[in-house]
């Protein structure tokens, strides 16, 4: 009997132990997942961050590239502008000299008329 007494007695340490070793894994696996748990929060948190950064980053970008475009366009409409205004100043003086030009012709048209008749009356009195 003292053989059970004691086989049981061993069985009653082992059980004890194992529930202890039980209860020791049962709390490193409790914070374990509160480990994880934390770690997983903090690249969360880290991910949303760079997530963030870099939106702010591009939209940084895209302001300055449409204020680079605008100034781009603003640029060749003012260079557009001063070239037709230069145009415009070519044309204009070109349709004075015309202008000038057809007035001379008249003249000389009339001075060549005057001057015909006057022959032809010189021609007549002959």
């Amino acid at each position: 009997m003292e053989q059970e007494t004691m086989l049981k007695e061993i069985l009653k340490a082992l059980e004890l132990h194992s529930n202890h070793m039980h209860t020791k894994m049962q709390e490193m696996e409790n914070r374990l997942e509160t480990r994880m748990e934390e770690l997983e929060n903090r690249l969360e948190t880290k991910m949303q961050e760079m997530e963030n950064g870099l939106e702010a980053k591009m939209q940084k970008m895209g302001n300055q590239l449409r204020t680079e475009m605008r100034q781009m366009v603003e640029n060749l409409e003012e260079k557009m502008n001063e070239r037709f205004n230069r145009l415009e100043t070519k044309v204009d003086s070109l349709r004075i000299e015309l202008s000038e030009t057809q007035e001379t012709v008249d003249f000389l048209s009339s001075k060549t008329l005057q001057h015909e008749r006057k022959i032809r009356e010189l021609y007549r009195q002959q």
